[in-house]
């Protein structure tokens, strides 16, 4: 079979696994119960999603390309598709053979644009890793590059020859099933399916292009430089190109290997709360982080000897071609999120969860105010262990009613939120395979209390200004009070009441007064927001506050008495 006719066989493949099942939802979930047959068509509704999933599952494994990144694309879209999908393509991985070295011998040389063995003086045959868009061989480099980089040991990482092709053909199918998709008022109404594969689309691609994954490990490293936690691998720029990367060999112990990490005298317990705490900078504090931290792209490094806090270790981060990044706007949601999460506040999560961008103005977010408050309210501060022996009756009752709830609501997660939630799940997921009582909650405190003092000191700021700026205003009017009154003695306006000077000194009391309350709100909020970094200036700040509410309390009261009382 030709290369055209094989692509036009995936096409045509692809279309009929997505025809028949739209035809088999639209004859249960849209014409049955048009004939008043709801409850039968919902009888063997998860069965059937289950084998669709399952279908689906073998698909991918059979095609490869971008079925698989699909599969797991879906497997994270808890806003759009039901858990019986997303459970069962959970574990989707790329489960494909690997090219014969032959092939990546002739790609990988054509472009570099020279032989191998002059680029390298061994590479393996036998692959490191072997994946659906590509795959990883250990490689030396030869004696002048070796000379030139200081480095020797790398790994050659090489596209899948004609991995172009096949992304676009399955890119060309997928966007032929959303069209598909966007004509149902079922789904268009919850979901932008357009939309919604092009940052499938825009991520897939991205992933292909190793000068951009090399791009981006470069601003990884970047944000992590002085950091002696992580390390990321150098790069040899003369032999990367957009299908070639080349970069040092880093491979040392698998973060989940916790017989190997005991072996080298590193506790298990302790890379847990670290790896939180990397991947959390990475996502509070940089806004930019590894979307994939899954157990093959993170080792632990034991060092020769201890760093400046102690640990004789480090974390090293490879595979920079899923990357996430956080906007400001998202990052600010996510601050407040973060912290209604540590204070478990229901009220404070949906709030958050508004900010973020995920919910509709036009949400009716009553239920889910009750049912986060429910839910921290049981499940709370529990650990993984903890939740381990909760009677699985209760739990699941719980994620069902929870997710059905959910589903109903009108919104949809934005991909860069989708990437921050798979990585905080894995990071969760691998911390507590390290340290079974390892609790998310007490690794997130740290980091709540840092932004609450954080957003604090903005929130101080921000009131500072506003203040400054009403007080500058309010300053002014004293003055303008005056020249009035000097034009109306003056004659040049007319005003008849006899009462006008005694209105305006009233006034002029009453902004005073209002100054003064408001330098007492800066001074004191001021102060009890500087009073955890600096006590001393906080709490000089907090005594000084009492003058002018002192003064806004009575200066009313002197002011009818008189100088005398």
């Amino acid at each position: 079979m030709t290369d055209s006719r094989a692509m036009r066989a995936r096409y045509r493949k692809i279309l009929r696994f997505a025809a028949r099942y739209l035809a088999q939802a639209w004859w249960y979930e849209l014409f049955l119960p048009r004939l008043g047959l709801s409850k039968f068509a919902a009888r063997g509704r998860p069965a059937r999603l289950k084998k669709i999933a399952q279908r689906f599952h073998v698909l991918a494994v059979d095609l490869g390309g971008l079925m698989i990144k699909v599969g797991q694309f879906m497997s994270s879209r808890l806003d759009v598709l039901p858990p019986e999908i997303t459970k069962e393509l959970e574990g989707l991985q790329d489960e494909v053979p690997a090219v014969p070295f032959e092939q990546i011998r002739v790609f990988a040389e054509a472009e570099l644009g020279v032989p191998l063995e002059r680029a390298f003086s061994f590479v393996d045959p036998i692959p490191l890793a072997a994946a659906s868009l590509g795959q990883a061989h250990r490689a030396t480099l030869s004696d002048a590059d070796a000379a030139e980089t200081g480095l020797r040991d790398v790994v050659l990482k090489v596209q899948r020859p004609g991995i172009d092709r096949i992304v676009d053909v399955d890119l060309s199918a997928l966007r032929r099933i959303a069209q598909w998709l966007s004509r149902i008022r079922l789904i268009y109404d919850r979901v932008d399916m357009p939309a919604l594969l092009e940052e499938f689309a825009t991520t897939s691609l991205e992933e292909i292009d190793y000068l951009h994954e090399a791009a981006n490990g470069e601003r990884f490293a970047g944000n992590f430089a002085g950091d002696p936690r992580v390390r990321i691998p150098e790069l040899v720029w003369e032999r990367t190109t957009r299908r070639v990367l080349t970069s040092q060999d880093v491979t040392a112990i698998k973060i989940n290997d916790i017989d190997a990490l005991r072996a080298a005298g590193i506790d298990p317990v302790e890379v847990a709360s670290e790896f939180a705490a990397v991947m959390f900078d990475q996502l509070f504090f940089h806004g930019f982080f590894h979307a994939d931290p899954h157990p093959g792209n993170i080792f632990v490094t034991p060092l020769a000897e201890e760093d400046g806090e102690g640990r004789a270790w480090r974390f090293t981060f490879i595979d920079f071609g899923m990357m996430g990044e956080v906007p400001e706007t998202l990052r600010k949601g996510l601050r407040s999120l973060l912290i209604a999460a540590a204070s478990r506040d229901g009220k404070g999560m949906v709030d958050g969860i508004r900010r973020v961008g995920v919910l509709l103005p036009s949400a009716d977010t009553a239920e889910l105010e009750r049912a986060m408050t429910t839910a921290f309210s049981r499940f709370g501060g529990m650990g993984f262990a903890e939740l381990q022996e909760v009677d699985p009756r209760e739990f699941r009752a719980f994620a069902i009613e929870f997710g059905d709830l959910v589903r109903t609501l009108p919104f949809q997660l934005p991909e860069n939120f989708l990437l921050i939630v798979r990585a905080m799940s894995m990071t969760s997921g691998m911390s507590s395979s390290l340290n079974p009582a390892f609790n998310i909650w007490d690794a997130i405190e740290p980091y709540s209390t840092q932004l609450i003092r954080s957003e604090s000191g903005k929130l101080v700021q921000d009131v500072a200004k506003r203040a400054m700026t009403i007080a500058s205003t309010l300053a002014r009017l004293p003055d303008r009070l005056d020249d009035l009154a000097t034009r109306i003695d003056e004659g040049r306006i007319a005003v008849q009441t006899p009462r006008l000077d005694r209105r305006i000194s009233g006034l002029e009391r009453m902004v005073r007064q209002l100054i003064s309350a408001v330098l007492f709100g800066v001074l004191l909020i001021g102060g009890i927001g500087l009073r955890s970094d600096d006590a001393v200036f906080g709490t000089v700040l907090m005594i000084v506050s009492a003058v002018p509410l002192i003064h806004a309390l009575f200066a009313g009261v002197i002011a009818r008495r008189g100088p005398l009382g």
